[in-house]
Order: structure tokens, then sequence, then C-alpha cells
């Protein structure tokens, strides 16, 4: 596994529908190492903490193998790396969604990580492509990536490999966390694994008050 590019931005007034919008999802790709701290890389910043960034959205990694797909979902249109908002961009078939887990520990260069949430795409990233049914798109696709927090403050470049550190225990895949969030309605199977995920340390608080409303409405 290989962190393939370290990407970071500021928020920049843009404007969308007729109105000014401060937006930070606009990535590039930075040289040499990079100190990643509890909030964020350095040189990075996020535009609305209330929905972005944190100690439990600290980074944002995405499958640099995703590329492929939306290239041939995109024709013609440029894909840079960072286009999707992310922070690393990251290499290596053990980083998919599906093979990532809650709560799972990733070394980076001096740098420590920890799995905390796949990304729920929002209408900023319809603001980055030119196109309102982006998010959807994105979202639909399950090629989602995911957030982490930082366990260890450390420093980071392009062309470091990353590490398996541990698994968390429980094992909630992230595949799983996404379909609690889009489902309608959830099966006896759907609420067992809630239950799991409610039990996951890395888990941000306010994804565990979402998954108990959602529990309590489906058994009352």
């Amino acid at each position: 596994m290989k962190l393939l590019s370290v990407s970071c931005g500021l928020p920049r007034d843009v404007e969308w529908h007729g109105r000014v919008v401060s937006t930070g999802i606009f990535k590039q790709p930075v040289e040499g190492r990079v100190a990643l701290r509890k909030l964020n890389l350095d040189g990075d910043r996020q535009a609305d903490l209330t929905v972005h960034g944190g100690e439990d959205k600290a980074v944002y990694c995405y499958p640099f193998e995703h590329y492929a797909f939306w290239k041939s979902e995109l024709p013609g249109r440029e894909l840079p790396l960072g286009q999707f908002g992310e922070n690393f961009t990251t290499q290596g078939k053990d980083l998919f969604e599906d093979s990532v887990h809650l709560g799972d520990r990733l070394s980076i260069g001096s740098a420590e990580i920890v799995v905390t949430q796949p990304r729920l795409p929002c209408y900023k990233l319809g603001i980055r492509f030119g196109d309102d049914q982006m998010p959807k798109r994105f979202l639909a696709s399950r090629r989602t990536g995911f957030y982490v927090s930082v366990a260890r403050e450390g420093e980071v470049a392009a062309g470091d490999d990353i590490r398996l550190v541990s698994r968390d225990p429980i094992r909630v895949p992230l595949p799983a966390i996404t379909h609690l969030y889009v489902a309608k309605h959830y099966s006896p199977d759907d609420l067992a694994i809630l239950e799991k995920a409610l039990a996951v340390p890395a888990l941000p608080e306010s994804w565990k008050k979402y998954l108990r409303a959602r529990r309590d409405q489906t058994l009352s």
C-alpha cells in the first residue's frame, strides 16, 4: 500500500447558482514532507466546520484506482489527483472501501491514523465538478473513500508506504456504514450490524447518535 499523493488547499469563495460559497474542496498535490496534525495537514483547511474537518475528519483518503472508473464515467474530463477533494490519494486494493474497517489503524511516514467513517458527499462536490448530480452519482458508485483521525502526529509525503498497524476487533466494514445511511428500512441483519458499529470506539458520536435514532425508529 502506498501514499501516491498528498493534496492540500485553503478555502476559497466561488460563485454557484448565483450565490457565493466558501469551500475547501479544491485540493492540489504538494511536494515534500508535510506535517500531519490532529486537525489537518499543514496548508489544508476546511470551510464549513459544522460538517467538515475536526478530529474525526482530519484527513480524507481516496483510492487512486477509482480514477479509472470515473474516467470511463466522465469521458474527456481532466481528473488530476485531488479532484475528489481528497488529501491522501492511496494506492493498493487493501485500501478499497470493502477492505477497510472502522477503527483500523494505519501508519504513514512517521504518523498513525485511524479509520473513522466513509465519506458522504455534499453539494460542494457538485461545485468541484460543475455538476449538481455529481454527489448522487458519487454516493451511488459506492466509491466513497474514507476519513481518518490522527492517532499520532508526524510527517507524510507522496511515496510513503502505508502499513496496517492493527485491525479493529469488531471489524465493521465501511460499506456497511454507508448502507445504514442510505437504507430506507432496516432488516434484522442491518440492526445487528448497527449494534456492532455502535460498539466501535472510532465511530464518531454524531454517527452513533444518527444510528441510535434510526434503530429506535425501526423498533418503535
